[in-house]
């Protein structure tokens, strides 16, 4: 008797053969079931999002009051190809790229005569 085996009981391997073994599908399913749940979490969404982000700029037009993602408001007064132009202040206007806008801000958000 050793020391260890006061404290520990010794495990033996047990003589009895091994059940039957999964197919290779079985083996795969939980790979597949992680993959599907990612794409409908994380990949779905996120495309979701660049679509809509898509639409709102090919939808601008002169007059729209923005937000830039630099968070800079203003309405905008000249739609380009690539660029927009934007009146943030009286005598201050701006130009930014078309994708720079993050989002579309209700009519009258902006007070005053920008």
């Amino acid at each position: 008797m050793r020391l260890l085996d006061v404290f520990v009981t010794p495990a033996w391997a047990a003589g009895a053969p091994p059940g039957p073994q999964p197919g290779p599908i079985a083996s795969l399913l939980p790979l597949i079931l992680i993959l599907v749940v990612f794409y409908f979490l994380i990949l779905r969404p996120q495309q979701k999002k660049v679509k809509e982000h898509r639409q709102l700029v090919e939808s601008l037009k002169k007059g729209d009051e923005v937000v830039t993602n630099g968070g800079l408001l203003g309405r905008i007064t000249e739609v380009g190809e690539n660029f927009v132009q934007m009146k943030v202040a009286e005598n201050v206007e701006v130009r930014v790229q078309r994708h720079a806008i993050a989002a579309l801000m209700p009519k009258g958000t902006l007070k005053g005569d920008l």
